[in-house]
């Protein structure tokens, strides 16, 4: 590794306080140093006995691990037949990112979506399961090969990017629908998300120009999903799909461990009426996660609390700042929003940086996936702590780039300006965007 050097960064606002930023002089990336691995697993400070309760049941629920018992009638009950994880924890790591380690060693976190033409694929379904109960067949291995390329800076530094290429070895079930396409999705880390469940959607319907009326090259739109309550903005998962954090909370439980919730309902989560044996397994008389399940598991996700930004930067954090300024790249990652005045109270009325705007944009061809190459704007806070949580680095919605250069760097559509005047800074101003982006 790199040598590292301390820049001088006091983090007395970050939660266990007395800390100090360490950033790797001309190299992409910066860490905390000193914090623990659970950082981002801590509790909102400041909140009341009740809700530190509430929090703890959801913590158990989210880390339970899960273990498959058979039933008296021989089907299977405590996880799916099919399943990519045996608890939520497993796969956003310490409530941080999934990890895709370069060594070979076993990636984490990173699932197959498999697109149809016209759904989901008719042997494999919605997503690639690649465990299963005692008895029953994998659906398939996912593979990672990758295609690298390189680019260079203005001032000719190289920067290297990984295309990934992504198939499936040891398919069980057969052959996949000759039209469906895999569409790579890897865990981002949850803290921050109650907050931004409490921004107002009107104030994000604000931000969106979905024709660019103002002709400044953005036009980020509302992804209206339907909901009980009619069309509602979508806000979570990499496409915005989900409404809510319980939305997205039974929809991962269903996908990724085959439990039944309500709103997903079909017996043995994702397999398909091709997948006789799986469906032999699964049982129908009642739900895995009840209802005040899902709220629970939801409730503690989004009261994980998020570390504060330094309260005083040092002067290449604040020259990092301008210089993503200067980019444009607040234009989609937006600095500060605004919680509505209706959320509950630990969430309402607060001004946030995030860094998004929750809308989903064009990213270009490179970044296209069988959906198209709209993606929504991930939030930044937090992503300084990747490294010292999930152990690697990893961006992007399907984990391709490896430091904050090859993130930017595939930036296209939308962001091509942007990316195209990061491509021209110096390495001063490099080191100090990088700082920047560690320290949040």
């Amino acid at each position: 590794m790199r040598a590292m050097r301390i820049v001088g960064l006091a983090l007395a606002a970050i939660m266990l306080g007395g800390l100090a930023l360490v950033a790797s002089g001309q190299a992409e990336q910066s860490r905390i140093a000193g914090l623990p691995q659970d950082v981002l697993s801590q509790p909102m400070q400041g909140v009341h006995s009740a809700i530190l309760a509430k929090f703890n049941y959801g913590l158990g629920l989210f880390r339970h691990v899960r273990e498959p018992s058979r039933r008296a009638d021989g089907s299977v009950e405590g996880l799916g037949p099919l399943h990519n994880a045996q608890s939520c924890f497993a796969c956003h790591i310490r409530d941080g990112r999934g990890a895709m380690p370069d060594d070979g060693a076993e990636t984490v976190g990173l699932v197959f979506n498999l697109v149809g033409p016209d759904g989901p694929d008719p042997v494999y379904g919605n997503q690639l399961q690649d465990r299963a109960v005692d008895g029953l067949l994998p659906e398939g291995r996912p593979v990672v090969d990758w295609h690298e390329t390189e680019i260079h800076f203005a001032d000719g530094a190289p920067i290297a990017l990984r295309a990934p290429r992504f198939s499936i070895a040891d398919l069980a079930y057969g052959p996949l629908d000759p039209a469906t396409r895999i569409e790579a999705r890897l865990a981002p880390q949850l803290v921050g998300l109650g907050l931004l469940e409490a921004v107002d959607e009107h104030a994000l319907a604000a931000l969106a120009d979905p024709d660019d009326a103002d002709g400044d090259g953005i036009s980020g739109r509302l992804n209206l999903v339907e909901a009980e309550e009619g069309l509602v903005a979508g806000r979570f998962g990499w496409s915005a799909t989900a409404p809510s954090l319980e939305a997205q909370s039974a929809k991962a439980a269903h996908l990724d461990m085959g439990l039944t919730a309500p709103g997903f309902e079909a017996p043995g989560g994702d397999c398909q009426p091709a997948q006789a044996a799986c469906r032999a397994l699964a049982h129908s008389d009642r739900l895995d996660l009840s209802a005040n399940d899902i709220f629970l598991m939801a409730f503690y996700v989004a009261h994980l609390g998020l570390p504060d930004r330094p309260r005083e930067q040092d002067g290449e954090v604040a020259a990092g700042e301008a210089v993503f300024g200067t980019l444009g790249c607040g234009a989609c990652h937006r600095p500060v929003l605004t919680t509505s005045l209706d959320a509950p109270p630990e969430f309402a009325d607060r001004t946030i940086a995030p860094f998004t705007d929750l809308l989903l944009h064009d990213m270009g061809p490179d970044l296209a996936g069988p959906r198209g190459s709209e993606w929504r704007t991930p939030p930044l806070w937090g992503i300084g702590l990747t490294e010292q949580v999930s152990g690697v680095t990893r961006y992007l919605h399907d984990g391709r780039a490896r430091n904050f250069a090859e993130a930017i760097a595939w930036h296209g559509g939308e962001a091509e300006a942007a990316r195209n005047r990061f491509l021209a800074l110096d390495a001063r101003e490099r080191a100090a965007l990088y700082a920047f982006l560690g320290a949040l």
